[in-house]
C-alpha cells in the first residue's frame, strides 16, 4: 500500500528529529571526547583546508599587489612551463630515489623493531627500550643535521678520525653525491624508526594471549608464531600505512635535504620540496612553484586511490 504524502513527510520529519536527538546525545555523552579532539581539527582546518584556496594561484600571474581576485588568469601556462622545464627529470629522479629508497629500507624497519619488542618478555625491559628508541622523534632535523656533520665531517668527523687511527684514508661522506641520499635515508631510520613501531606495538597489544597459548600446545616455535599470528593481526595496519606512505612519494621533506645541502650535491640534493622553496620564496615565482607544489599533491592524491583500489581488489579493508 502506498501511503499518503502527508504520512511520508511526518515520517521524514520523525526521522530527522530522531537523528538529531541521537546526534545531541552522543554529543552530550562524548562531550570530553569532541573537546580533546577540538584541537587537532583546528589544526587540520586552519592550516590544511583554508589554504587549499590559495592553489588557484598556480592558474594566475599572482600579484600580491592585485590579490588572488585581481591577478590575471593565464590557465596551465605554469604547468606547461614546469613539465618542460629541464629541471624537471632532475626534480623527479631525485626525490623518487630518495622516497623509494625509504619505502624500500626504511618502512619494513619499525615493522621488524615491533615484531622484536614484542617477543621481550620483560615488560620493563621493553619500555626502557620503546623509550630509548622513541628520543630521536622529538629531536629538530636542525640538531639531526649538527650531529651528522659532527660525526661525518672529513676534516673533525668523529667518523673520519677513527677511519684513520684504524689506518683507513678519510672519507668524504658530506659532500660526496654518491652517498648523499643513503645518508638521508640513514637519518630518517635514526630519526623517526623507533616512533614508527607506536601503531604496530598498538596492534599487536589487541591480539588475545590464548591465540598464542594454543599454537604452543601445537608445538609452534616462536618464529612460527611471529609468521602466522602476529603478522596477519598486523596486516591491516601495515597495508594502510603503506596506502598513506604512497601518499608522499613526491614529498621528501624540506628540512632535512635543505640543511644537508650544499653545491656539492646539488645534482643529488635538488627535490621538488627544495625547488618550490628556491623559485617561490627566493625568486617571488608565487604562481609557477605553487603549480609544482600543486603537481606534488595531485601525484600523491593518485597513488593513494590507486593502491586502496589494489588493496580492496586484494580483500583487503584500504583507507575508505
Amino acid at each position: 500500500m502506498v501511503q499518503p504524502e502527508s504520512a511520508a513527510s511526518g515520517n521524514s520529519a520523525k526521522s530527522r528529529t530522531v537523528r538529531k536527538g541521537g546526534l545531541l546525545r552522543d554529543l552530550r555523552r562524548d562531550k570530553y571526547l569532541y573537546v580533546l579532539a577540538l584541537p587537532g581539527v583546528l589544526f587540520f582546518l586552519i592550516f590544511k583546508f583554508v589554504p587549499m584556496w590559495g592553489v588557484v594561484i598556480s592558474f594566475q600571474n599572482f600579484s600580491p599587489f592585485a590579490g588572488i581576485t585581481g591577478s590575471e588568469w593565464v590557465g596551465f601556462e605554469h604547468f606547461q612551463r614546469f613539465f618542460t622545464n629541464p629541471d624537471f627529470m632532475l626534480l623527479f629522479r631525485n626525490t623518487m630515489a630518495i622516497n623509494l629508497m625509504n619505502l624500500v629500507l626504511f618502512f619494513p624497519l619499525p615493522i621488524v623493531l615491533s615484531l622484536l619488542l614484542n617477543e621481550l618478555r620483560s615488560v620493563l625491559y621493553q619500555r626502557v627500550i620503546q623509550s630509548i628508541v622513541y628520543m630521536p622523534h622529538f629531536l629538530s632535523w636542525v640538531i639531526i643535521s649538527g650531529l651528522t656533520f659532527l660525526l661525518f665531517a672529513k676534516g673533525e668527523g668523529l667518523v673520519n678520525k677513527v677511519l684513520e687511527g684504524l689506518g683507513f684514508a678519510r672519507m668524504d661522506f658530506l659532500t660526496n653525491p654518491n652517498t648523499f641520499w643513503a645518508m638521508l635515508t640513514v637519518q630518517s631510520i635514526w630519526k623517526e624508526c623507533g616512533w614508527g613501531t607506536i601503531l604496530f606495538l598498538a596492534a599487536m597489544a589487541s591480539i588475545d594471549p590464548g591465540v598464542y597459548e594454543a599454537a604452543k600446545i601445537d608445538g609452534a616455535g616462536r618464529f612460527r608464531q611471529m609468521w602466522h599470528i602476529t603478522l596477519p593481526a598486523i596486516r591491516t595496519v601495515i597495508i594502510t600505512l603503506l596506502i598513506l606512505r604512497l601518499g608522499h612519494m613526491l614529498d621528501v621533506g624540506f628540512e632535512q635535504v635543505f640543511l644537508m645541502y650544499n653545491g656539492a650535491v646539488s645534482q643529488v640534493a635538488e627535490v621538488f620540496d627544495t625547488y618550490v622553496y628556491r623559485v617561490g620564496i627566493q625568486q617571488g615565482e608565487f604562481s609557477y612553484s605553487t603549480a609544482a607544489g600543486l603537481f606534488k599533491s595531485i601525484v600523491g592524491l593518485v597513488l593513494v586511490v590507486i593502491a586502496n583500489w589494489i588493496s580492496k581488489k586484494m580483500g583487503e579493508e584500504g583507507v575508505y
